[in-house]
């Protein structure tokens, strides 16, 4: 199922708290899947929100790669061309498979982040480390694990399979909304529903806000807001 161009620009103004927001109204049953359940470090927390296609892939740093040179050269031109023929715009959702230190290496810095841009790719979603945090792409987001200061090995070891980040369950092509607050996938049969919805939550809570507000703020001031907001559907 697509989305819209339109679509895909209204999402870009809302924050990732009221996407989640509103996909706990329009599908109930996610109001405990789709999103980060671990926090991120977010380096460039000024940025607005993007939404793009998920690219995944899993890494590991901790340990070199058992593939040769010339294989370890395939896979990584593999994921790259993974990155390159999916739907436009991307997002890097990125899976550090170190078990025993995981984030010990970056992946990303100055070169992965100009390559990404390049391709097409808005940003990165990993649980895994960055670093270069002054060389990265400009408006290239980020939301990483942590950020490291080596690279150590950074192999990429599987690519365009499903992932995890921060407890976070990926398939490649999945509708990712992120910002400085983390990030979700938003269902494909509500995308389109997303920003209407969003805009009925925050006129509803609006109601409320100005209430607070007002001088003598109560109790009672609290029922009548609410009353006023059941109003809204």
């Amino acid at each position: 199922m697509g989305i819209s161009t339109r679509a895909l620009e209204a999402l870009r103004r809302i924050d990732t708290p009221t996407v989640c927001n509103a996909i706990e109204g329009l599908a109930p049953e996610r109001r405990r899947t789709g999103f980060n359940r671990r926090p991120f470090v977010c380096p460039f927390p000024d940025l607005p929100p993007i939404v793009g296609f998920a690219r995944t892939a899993i890494i590991r740093c901790s340990a070199p790669s058992a593939l040769s040179p010339a294989d370890q050269r395939r896979m990584r031109l593999g994921y790259y061309e993974h990155v390159d023929k999916g739907p436009k715009p991307g997002v890097a959702v990125i899976q550090d498979g170190d078990e025993s230190e995981p984030g010990v290496g970056a992946f990303w810095g100055e070169v992965q982040t100009n390559i990404h841009a390049a391709l097409g790719c808005l940003g990165v979603v990993t649980d895994g480390s960055v670093r270069d945090i002054a060389m990265m792409a400009k408006v290239f987001f980020v939301l990483a694990g942590s950020i490291m200061p080596s690279h150590v090995h950074a192999d990429v070891v599987a690519f365009n399979c499903p992932v995890t980040v921060a407890g976070m369950r990926v398939q490649p092509g999945d509708l990712i909304h992120a910002d400085r607050h983390g990030a979700v996938v938003i269902p494909p049969e509500i995308a389109e529903k997303i920003a209407d919805a969003a805009e009925t939550l925050q006129r509803k809570e609006k109601i409320i806000l100005d209430a607070c507000k007002r001088s003598g703020f109560s109790s009672a001031g609290i029922r009548a807001a609410f009353e006023k907001m059941d109003e809204i559907h």
